[in-house]
């Protein structure tokens, strides 16, 4: 039985040592990077190796958002905008359906090489000071758009067979450092973030998958970050915003978590995390957090059999046609941007 967590590996091809790694402790999925990219030949190849290994189709993740977060790039694969580069061509030309379509093709190159989940859309508010690990990932600042536009994302991946994944819930907009080297912390009072940062993840609950942030909110829980915070997960994740999909921690190796793997992991399923995220690649941190992860059973083995039922053919859309308007779009905003 598959274990409560994601891995990462170290490069375009599984070691000895990784290989050892995937049979004895069965990771539910597998996440990759550009680090785990050359080519649509060998990146196949890869995925159809761990899953080999595995001896069954593991559900495959990336991060593919379009802009600064694009594992699959140039030359191979589409070069994608930004969140809010997209939404804004989208309104300019009045083609209100673009953002959809361009997650329509964004899942064909994933579906094309066997990824099967995409940790996208980001449904974080763009806000005065808000970190630039964030910036441009944001569709903006108004919680009715950014709703709105995560819709659009997640219709499209899923017309085109791969499963979304909502993040950072329950909210990383107003987040003033990096998570990826320390911890932010938000002193917002409990109802702002309710009106404001909580409505898109409220709007878009009904979706089957989501991720954590690595954040304290001080009017909710001030001990802990979210990730790791059974109040957060529990009251607001569960509670408020009313999503009881399938949870994954974001990656557990980031500076703003403190202890090691193994801790860091435990205490984010303890939370209320359904399966842990760890991405570096790093065998020795890989061991810990399989260590202090247990088989995925119980109500988040259903919650991840439910999401993966959400992944389904993908329908006959037009992709040249999908490119061409995406690249007009996309040249019409930059020519009245001055770019």
């Amino acid at each position: 039985m598959p274990r409560a967590f994601v891995t990462g590996l170290s490069g375009a091809v599984p070691t000895a040592a990784e290989r050892d790694f995937l049979r004895a402790a069965d990771p539910w999925g597998l996440i990759l990077f550009r680090r785990n990219i050359e080519d649509p030949e060998q990146l196949t190849r890869l995925v159809a190796e761990v899953r080999d290994v595995l001896g069954r189709r593991a559900p495959v993740l990336i991060d593919q958002e379009g802009g600064r977060v694009q594992r699959m790039g140039a030359p191979h694969w589409r070069r994608y905008p930004s969140a809010a580069r997209l939404a804004a061509a989208a309104d300019l030309v009045a083609d209100p359906a673009l953002v959809r379509d361009v997650a329509r093709l964004m899942a064909g190159d994933l579906a094309a090489v066997g990824i099967d989940v995409d940790c996208a859309p980001c449904l974080d508010l763009a806000s005065p000071g808000t970190t630039p690990a964030i910036g441009d990932r944001s569709f903006g600042g108004d919680p009715a758009r950014v709703a709105a536009c995560g819709r659009a994302v997640a219709d499209g991946l899923l017309a085109g067979g791969v499963l979304p994944v909502i993040k950072h819930l329950p909210g990383h907009g107003r987040a003033r450092v990096d998570s990826h080297h320390e911890l932010p912390v938000v002193h917002a009072p409990a109802g702002d973030l309710l009106a404001l940062d909580f409505a898109p993840f409220v709007a878009l609950s009904d979706l089957p998958a989501a991720m954590t942030a690595h954040l304290v909110y001080t009017a909710i829980d001030p001990a802990r970050p979210a990730t790791q915070s059974p109040v957060v997960i529990g009251e607001v994740i569960r509670g408020l915003i009313g999503f009881d999909g399938l949870l994954f921690s974001d990656d557990l190796s980031m500076n703003a978590l403190e202890g090691d793997l193994g801790e860091r992991a435990r205490r984010a399923l303890a939370a209320g995390c359904d399966v842990a995220l760890h991405c570096n690649g790093d065998i020795a941190e890989m061991e810990a957090v399989a260590a202090a992860a247990p088989v995925l059973a119980g109500r988040s083995a259903a919650r991840a059999e439910a999401a993966l039922a959400r992944i389904g053919t993908p329908d006959d859309a037009d992709l040249d046609a999908i490119a061409a308007r995406m690249t007009a779009a996309l040249a019409a905003h930059d020519a009245a941007a001055g770019i």
